[in-house]
């Protein structure tokens, strides 16, 4: 019997530094399943989504190993593919909000396991324009808080980088000089047309280590869709951001429901943040959900309507 293809794609600058993953340690723990591996190391923005394209088709099984972003690029790159290869993540980054949500705990050993049961769950992609993001869209205020960490901090400090970074050392001059952007915002269930602070289009469980949502599924055929709104100071953001880590959707000011389909209209571009990474700077946009677009290695069988493929 011939071995399966694996095309490892491994981001080295990824993580902590002294917990970094290595490939070696990834091809040990997954020995067991006697796959025919071929590494490839990232050394750029955008390179996981070029070696998907260019051997994505050649492969069975594509295993990521790296943080959001990373993975970002590499579904980017199998959604393109001619064909529908299943995905395995190493989560390695500072905050790994998708490996949360799909239950697979950061480290090679548990997420390498994921891959070795064999066992995939289809997951919902979202669709920005020509664009592609994982579990999250967003605007407004801090949401440059993940790619406008330095580096350095994130493999030094890791998740508490953001934490000092952007709460400590942004927050205060952010509120001061934070203005709202007027827009149209339309969804499933309505129009709104105000101040905007902080708008969301996701399918996780967790944004940035802080809001936690329940009754998620990632593969149910809607976002759910979080607007901060109409504030009538700016200081007010402070008290919106803890009910919404609450879950206290009470207020005027907050809008929390699911959606298929987003069309905001601005007159201004404003800058967007894909799956943590700088997704530009748009003003009118339309988004949308590819329902079960590719297939995740996972067991959190919880966060999943029941209809899997069968493993590939």
């Amino acid at each position: 019997m011939n071995k399966k293809k694996a095309l490892l794609i491994n981001n080295p600058c990824a993580g902590v530094d002294r917990k970094r993953i290595t490939p070696a340690e990834i091809m040990e723990q997954l020995s067991a399943a006697d796959l025919d591996f071929t590494v490839q190391s990232t050394k750029g923005q955008g390179d996981a989504t070029e070696i998907v394209k260019a051997m994505g088709n050649d492969h069975d099984v594509i295993i990521c190993c790296g943080g959001d972003g990373t993975l970002n690029e590499t579904m980017n790159g199998v959604m393109q593919l001619n064909k529908r290869v299943p995905v395995g993540y190493i989560p390695s980054g500072s905050t790994n909000d998708l490996a949360t949500t799909l239950g697979i705990k950061k480290g090679v050993e548990h997420a390498a396991q994921m891959i070795l049961n064999n066992k995939t769950n289809t997951y919902d992609v979202g669709m920005f324009g020509d664009k592609f993001f994982n579990y999250i869209a967003c605007f407004g205020a801090a949401t440059d808080l993940s790619y406008n960490t330095p580096q350095s901090w994130k493999n030094l400090l890791g998740h508490s980088a953001y934490m000092i970074h952007g709460f400590v050392i942004r927050l205060i001059p952010m509120i001061k000089g934070f203005k709202p952007t007027r827009m149209r915002i339309e969804y499933d269930d309505g129009i709104i047309e105000d101040d905007i602070y902080f708008g969301a289009v996701s399918n996780t469980t967790s944004v940035a280590g802080l809001a936690k949502y329940d009754n998620v599924k990632l593969n149910d055929g809607v976002f759910e869709l979080l607007i901060v709104k109409g504030l009538k100071r700016n200081v007010d953001a402070i008290g919106s951001l803890i009910q919404v880590i609450n879950k206290d959707y009470s207020s005027d000011n907050i809008l929390f429901t699911k959606t298929k389909h987003l069309k905001i209209t601005c007159e201004d571009k404003i800058p967007w943040s894909l799956d943590g990474e700088y997704g530009g700077d748009v003003g009118n946009i339309e988004i949308k959900i590819i329902p079960d677009a590719y297939d995740i290695y996972s067991d959190n069988a919880e966060m999943f309507v029941d209809k899997a493929p069968a493993a590939l």
